[in-house]
């Protein structure tokens, strides 16, 4: 199937209320279907089950809280995907502990449905801390380095 096509299928799908669309063309198909419809239909199940694990979470949160916001610069993930320090398995990281980096530099790869994306840094300074491991899957807006 064509990428013209999906992408036209997608844009469909945005501009309509349609939550869902299935689209057979011989032996391909693509479906494409809207996350955030399906989110909201799943979260009031595990509401109640929240405050048991979330009440003791307040007394000990102080502490992690303030541990979690290392000073300097924090560079976050712009995407949900895979985690990878270097551009492939066995080779040098692109950045290490301690090490200068001049703004636009490449810091880490960070793969989300299979396309490597490269994380840059946007300030020029010293890598204080990396706040990840290599392999470890990461969330959108999650801590990747400390600038300093």
């Amino acid at each position: 199937m064509d990428i013209r096509k999906v992408k036209k299928l997608i844009e469909l799908l945005e501009e309509s209320d349609v939550a869902e669309i299935e689209i057979h063309e011989g032996e391909e198909s693509v479906r494409i279907s809207r996350a955030s419809s399906v989110m909201p239909a799943m979260a009031p199940m595990p509401m109640a089950a929240a405050p048991v694990v979330a009440a003791p979470t307040p007394a000990a949160a102080g502490e992690p809280a303030a541990a979690k916001e290392p000073e300097g610069h924090i560079i976050r993930s712009p995407m949900v995907g895979t985690f990878y320090r270097a551009p492939s398995p066995g080779a040098k990281p692109f950045v290490v502990d301690g090490q200068a980096v001049s703004n636009g530099e490449t810091l880490c790869i960070i793969e989300a449905m299979k396309i490597l994306n490269q994380i840059e840094s946007d300030k020029s300074g010293k890598v204080v801390e990396i706040l990840v491991e290599n392999g470890q899957p990461v969330e959108y807006n999650q801590p990747l380095f400390v600038i300093g």
